[in-house]
């Protein structure tokens, strides 16, 4: 059973920094690309970022490139995202999916609310 269990949202100024993590389990993690998602209040599923089965190669939405950076460590079954220069729009639950566009499944997520 695929499980992916994220951590590290919360609350922060418009600005700042996060690093969100995803532990992953119940599947081969290290032959699986993988991404972030994210759904603002009252709006769709958005796909962030993805990442290929190496870290090599990495892909971003336009609203969150030059800012975000997806990463993993397949020693560890880990994903990350750094989230740098956070905005109010960014507000949302982010969720850590298995794919390179996050169709195969995903965790429960973590909030990350920007706000002053």
């Amino acid at each position: 059973e695929v499980q992916l269990v994220e951590s590290g949202g919360g609350l922060v100024q418009p600005g700042g920094s996060l690093r969100l993590s995803c532990a992953a389990s119940g599947f081969t993690f290290t032959i699986s690309p993988m991404s972030w998602v994210r759904q603002a209040p009252g709006k769709g599923l958005e796909w962030v970022s993805g990442i290929g089965i190496a870290g090599r190669l990495t892909m971003y939405a336009d609203s969150v490139k030059g800012r975000f950076t997806i990463s993993r460590d397949n020693a560890k079954n880990a994903l990350y995202l750094q989230m740098n220069s956070l905005k109010p729009e960014d507000t949302a639950v982010y969720y850590c999916a298995k794919g390179f566009r996050g169709d195969s499944g995903r965790g429960q997520g973590t909030q990350v609310t920007v706000s002053s």
